[in-house]
Order: C-alpha cells, then structure tokens, then sequence
C-alpha cells in the first residue's frame, strides 16, 4: 500500500512538472517580434570604419591608407600598428625608412619606438607599399605603460594618425 502511495505521489509530482513546463514555455516562446530599425538609425550604432566620417576619408584620400589599426601584443610588451594601403602613391612616407615611427600616448606620457633588433633589424615593413596590401610596424611597450583602450598617437614622418585606440 506504502508503494502504491509513493508511486503516485512520484507521478503526481512528474506530472505536476511536465504540465508546468508546457505552460511556462508558450509564454517565452511569445516574446515580441524585433522591430526593423530604419537606415539611418541602424547607421548610428553600427560603423564598421574606426573613424567617424571624415577622419577615414582623410586618411583614404591624403594618405591612401584604412584600416588603420592599434593592438596590444605580447602580452602588452609589443603595441602592433598596422594598416592597408589603397594608393601606394600615397603610402609612401609611412614605408619609408628614413621617417622614424613613433606611437605616442598623452596620458601615459610616453613616446614608443620601434625596437632595433640585432638579427632581424627594425620591427617594421620597408618595402615599397602595394595597393591591396596590409602592413604593420611593432612599437616597444617596456613597463607596458601604453594600455588597451588608451587613445594614441602614431607618427611617420609627415604622417599623423591621431586618437586611435588601442584594442
């Protein structure tokens, strides 16, 4: 008699579960159809270009360059700047060898280098810039005192790239 009781306390509480679930489920299954943004309001949020407006047109027509981006590396010992390269034309002054690059961070202030390494030379591409093509420089972050989310500066000789944040 003890097991027949048991038993149906057992089936009274699965069905009690079974019966709940499906009447919870209906209920967030009915969650409000998503709402189509218009353009203009979808344009505010999503920017797939890093700059707002001007500044990407600015480098794309002055200096035939986009892309352009900052990145700690190595465990924050290496500040990688790299870019892509539409107008080799353009380009040429931040490939160039003799303009010495510098990433500088106002509000850590510091100016970071290019290392020398003895075997491999300057941490940077030289060669002669191709449309199409992505090239980067790695800057020395000794102490790590550039951090991710900083806003900083990259300079190439005539070159200035300013506000970039550092991912």
């Amino acid at each position: 008699m003890l097991k027949l009781k048991v038993r149906e306390a057992k089936f009274m509480l699965l069905a009690g579960v079974l019966a709940s679930s499906y009447l919870v489920t209906p209920v967030g299954a009915q969650s409000p159809a998503p709402t189509r943004q218009s353009g203009a309001t979808a344009a505010k949020h999503y920017q797939p270009n890093r700059f707002a407006g001007r500044a990407g047109k600015y480098y794309e027509l002055v200096w035939g360059v986009d892309s352009l981006t900052v990145k700690w590396a190595e465990s924050g010992e290496v500040i990688r700047f790299t870019y892509r390269v539409l107008d080799a034309d353009k380009a040429k002054t931040l490939n160039d060898k003799k303009a010495e690059p510098f990433l500088i961070d106002p509000e850590a202030q510091v100016k970071l280098v290019v290392p020398s390494l003895e075997k491999v030379g300057k941490l940077r591409q030289s060669s002669t810039p191709r449309a199409g093509m992505s090239y980067w420089m790695a800057f020395s972050n000794k102490g790590r005192l550039v951090k991710r989310g900083d806003r900083v500066s990259v300079v190439i000789g005539q070159f200035r790239a300013d506000g970039l944040v550092v991912d």
